[in-house]
């Protein structure tokens, strides 16, 4: 492992939802196969491995989809109340074309066989496990400096037949992926004032939902940047 490569702690807060930053050019095979082994590394319910993972390139597919996209964000901007339109307008959904490279990560159900060890009660568990092997395919991507942009303004249908799934699998996600000339230091939708962040300190919660008992504001920042510390 290269030691310039970032740590865990590093790589969670750098991390963001690449949109207008990539450079154009496309990720190289080698760092391409890194992360996606990342990716099939994921925790995964009754270790059903319930993912696949479809590269795109090809420039008339990221087009034909980015004009899908585009009619979708229409759609959206069009239903919202006009001072939230306004603030939408101006915020960029998708780096499909621009990135060069795309990612379809897809669901199979039937992965691991009709009796899936721990999804017997909690079905979505599988998908969760689609969704931990983007979260490692995202945060191996920000180690090796490469951005990515989740796309989720399409029809399923859609993104299925143009990527050629079979029937029973459904995509999870369209992922932009490529180098960055930076990373931004605040989310977009900050940035654009869509919705601010909240502190961790009002997602914790003691013993019930909304039970309380911490002395002082936990050390949230200050301690992971301890963590981080050479």
């Amino acid at each position: 492992m290269s030691e310039d490569r970032l740590s865990v702690y590093e790589a969670i807060r750098l991390r963001r939802d690449v949109r207008a930053e990539f450079t154009g050019a496309p990720v190289d095979e080698t760092t391409l196969w890194r992360i996606l082994e990342a990716a099939h590394r994921a925790p995964s319910v009754g270790n059903s491995q319930p993912w696949d993972f479809v590269v795109v390139r090809n420039q008339a597919t990221l087009r034909r989809f980015a004009e899908h996209v585009a009619d979708k964000r229409v759609e959206f901007h069009d239903a919202l109340p006009p001072e939230r339109a306004a603030t939408f307008q101006p915020i960029k959904i998708e780096g499909i074309v621009e990135s060069g490279t795309g990612i379809v990560v897809s669901y199979d159900h039937d992965r691991g066989g009709p009796q899936v060890l721990g999804r017997a009660t909690v079905p979505e568990t599988g998908v969760y496990s689609a969704v931990l092997a983007i979260q490692n395919l995202w945060l191996a991507a920000t180690a090796e400096g490469i951005g990515v942009g989740w796309v989720s303004f399409y029809d399923p249908a859609f993104l299925a037949d143009l990527v050629g799934l079979p029937p029973g699998i459904r995509p999870v996600a369209w992922l932009c992926v490529g180098p960055v000339h930076e990373f931004q230091t605040v989310p977009d939708l900050e940035r654009f004032g869509w919705r601010t962040g909240r502190p961790l300190s009002e997602a914790v919660h003691r013993e019930t939902f909304g039970g309380t008992g911490f002395a002082a504001e936990p050390p949230t920042s200050a301690a992971m940047d301890a963590t981080t510390t050479p």
